[in-house]
Formats: C-alpha cells, structure tokens, sequence
C-alpha cells in the first residue's frame, strides 16, 4: 500500500479552517485528519477522541517527556499536540493525513517532515474575522481583542506557507482545498516511488 502524505493546515480563530477541513473529508475518501491531543476544556458539542483527545496538563507533559509528539505548542495558555504515533497509523493505511495546527506547529513539522505540504487559510478580511467570532457568542472583550491580535500575528505567517486559501465562499475555498491535495498525489517524486502504474510506464519508455 502506498504511504499517505502529510498535509499541514492553519489558521486564525475563526477563519473557518475546521469547517473546510470537514466539508473536505465528505468528498475525498484519501483523506484522513490527525486527531490532536488538548489540555483545553471539552466543549458540550465534542466528543473525545473524535474532536480532540482531552488530556490533564500532567498527561500532556508525560507525553512531551516522551517524545511522543509530532509538534506541540501552547496556545492561549493551552496545550496543543499532534502524536506521531496518530499520524503513522494513518499514512501506514495510506492516507493523506491533514493536521489542523498553528504556525508555531508548522514549523516543528516541516523542520522534521521537509516534504509536508503546508495550506494556509485566510478570512476574507480582518473585519470579517471579528464578525465571525462574535457570532460565536463565546468571547469576552478582552478574548475578543486578544483572539484578534493573535490574529493578526498568525497571518504575519501566512506567506511561509506553500499554498494560500481565502475563505470567503465557502464552497470555492473548499474546492480550492481538495484542488491543493489532489496536486499533491501527482508530485513527480511521490509517484516516482509509490504509483506502480507510473513506474510500469516509465520502465518501457
């Protein structure tokens, strides 16, 4: 079975990046999202092991200790991490994994997987971004006007990504993403090593 590709995604708070990410699973069967570990409150809405895997600060740091993470970073003063253990399981089945992390993420991941392929999604406009969290109803002011300025440090990062996604229609930002993991598959090196059918081809020419 050919091994799954490694597919980075981030994002600011409210840009709508899970919300792609799912709509991009119920179309491409080849994709498969890495459930990350959290040290953050599970929400009414979200089930353990399918959302996140919530786990005590003291778990967290066992695991760090361990070297059990892909990447991980602290995020409004939360613990946040991808377990290698998670992702191998997955491209071992021949999946094409993605991993919902932050900038900070990114860069421990494409530090140690250099062929990672990272996407970054942008709102709209900031005013838009602001518009969306308060829909959330879940924001204080002063949340509100941190989650913004951590906004805006997070898009500082977004020319460091290898491919740019503005989540303004979402039915084309979504396409835009299956378009970005379908490009992914026909990579010459990706097909040189795993595609026999390619291989069969370029043998007789």
């Amino acid at each position: 079975m050919n091994a799954g590709r490694l597919i980075l995604v981030s994002a600011p708070s409210g840009a709508g990046k899970t919300s792609l990410v799912k709509a991009a699973l119920e179309q491409d069967p080849q994709l498969a999202v890495s459930v990350s570990h959290t040290t953050r409150e599970r929400r009414d809405t979200e089930q353990d092991g399918v959302n996140y895997y919530f786990v005590s600060h003291a778990q967290f740091d066992a695991m760090v200790a361990q070297q059990a993470f892909l990447e991980h970073a602290k995020v409004f003063d939360q613990q946040y991490g991808t377990a290698k253990a998670e992702v191998e399981r997955l491209t071992e089945q021949g999946k094409d994994v993605i991993l919902e992390i932050d900038w900070q993420g990114a860069d421990q991941v494409r530090a140690a997987i250099p062929e990672a392929v990272s996407i970054f999604i942008l709102p709209p406009s900031l005013a838009t971004l602001q518009q969306r969290l308060e829909r959330r109803g879940q924001n204080s002011a002063t949340s509100m006007a941190r989650r913004l300025a951590e906004a805006r440090v997070e898009m500082a990062q977004a020319t460091r990504y290898e491919y740019l996604v503005v989540n303004d229609h979402f039915d084309t930002a979504v396409a835009d993403l299956l378009a970005v993991c379908r490009a992914v598959r026909l990579r010459t090196t990706g097909q040189l090593a795993n595609n026999p059918t390619i291989q069969a081809i370029l043998s007789e020419a």
